[in-house]
């Protein structure tokens, strides 16, 4: 098997978990805030968040633990990183999430069973995140992460404590042990999540997907002499990287993240068909579709800064621990929080509901 059937089994996988599931982290702040009439005793979507982060952590350490995979070499792991860049790029990705009702990972998930509104964001979204990278916003990307700059001579948190004299076993323990404790006690702690099997299951194999990523490309840089870089589930970049290659495939190579994306698409799409929840949806006003097309803009700009999405940064970059995520998902959290409370009271805001 290549390296891009691999991750096209990845994402096809994390789409049938994710339209199950019904996985995302915003569903879960929406529930968390009682929004879209959802009552906060029986709402278990960041409780199942909160499993597959576990699930991510704990997997991925063990995995770089025992030598498989070196996590320090992650392309999310920074060593020099723009601490103020992250935060306002999660800031950003979470508004414009609340915006569009959905991230880039959901926005795939939706659009693979019919909703047309989930195509405007991620046309936005990549439109934007391309302009970010190598276009028109670059000046503006540059001048953000021109505060705040830092450069750490051990970019997470593991390779901090080894460094300060912690054994490999403590340094396990407290960096992953209790953080993975604390998560299980979130997620678990309740019932609602273990009275939903679908859901509790999605969140575990989503997690191990995150794991499955970083293994799947440590094993092909050890068996190539093209080394890619160590890498796992991601969608800002990779959903721009694939609407460029829609435009310019002559003389481009295929790529991981866009393989990913495609089979997000093909298993959100199966799922949705054997659900039977498949079918075509668009926007019931121009403010909506407003709305989609602003929150996409701004998550791919936002998700550029951040270096990651919700669920690059708040599953991907977690796991391996590494101080520049931090602010990232601290930001996205504040920042998507904000904008549904500011959406909740006013007249706008409070009509229709969150993308199902």
């Amino acid at each position: 098997m290549s390296l891009l059937w691999a991750g096209f089994l990845i994402g096809c996988v994390f789409g049938v978990a994710a339209r199950l599931g019904r996985f995302c982290l915003l569903r879960g702040l929406r529930q968390t805030l009682a929004l879209d009439g959802e009552q906060r005793s029986g709402a278990p979507a960041l409780q199942a968040f909160a499993l597959a982060l576990a699930t991510a952590l704990l997997m991925s350490q063990l995995l770089a633990e025992r030598g498989q995979i070196d996590l320090t070499t992650a392309q999310v792991v920074r060593s020099s990183f723009s601490w103020f860049g992250a935060l306002i790029g999660g800031l950003l990705f979470g508004g414009g999430m609340a915006l569009a009702r959905s991230c880039g990972a959901r926005s795939l998930v939706l659009l693979a069973g019919g909703n047309l509104r989930s195509l405007v964001t991620l046309l936005c979204l990549g439109a934007a995140a391309q302009a970010s990278l190598t276009g028109v916003l670059v000046p503006a990307r540059q001048w953000v992460q021109g505060f705040g700059k830092l450069s750490l001579e051990h970019a997470t948190l593991p390779a901090r404590l080894l460094a300060n004299g912690f054994s490999a076993t403590a340094t396990l323990a407290l960096a992953t042990g209790l953080p993975v404790l604390a998560l299980l006690f979130y997620a678990l702690r309740k019932p609602e999540l273990r009275r939903s099997p679908v859901q509790w299951i999605a969140a575990l194999v989503i997690g191990a997907l995150v794991a499955a990523g970083w293994w799947i490309t440590a094993y092909f840089n050890f068996e190539s002499f093209e080394p890619v870089p160590l890498t796992s589930l991601s969608f800002v970049g990779p959903v721009a990287e694939g609407q460029l290659y829609l435009q310019l495939a002559v003389g481009r190579a295929f790529s991981l993240g866009p393989a990913m994306v495609a089979g997000t698409l093909v298993g959100a799409f199966v799922a949705a068909l054997l659900s039977r929840t498949a079918r075509l949806e668009g926007f019931d006003g121009a403010s909506r579709m407003l709305a989609s097309a602003t929150g996409g803009l701004l998550m791919g700009f936002g998700g550029v800064l951040a270096v990651g999405c919700s669920i690059g940064q708040g599953l991907t970059g977690l796991s391996t621990l590494a101080f520049a995520s931090f602010p990232a998902v601290a930001g996205i959290v504040i920042g998507a929080l904000a904008t549904l409370a500011l959406q909740a009271r006013t007249p706008f805001g409070q009509q229709g509901s969150l993308q199902a």
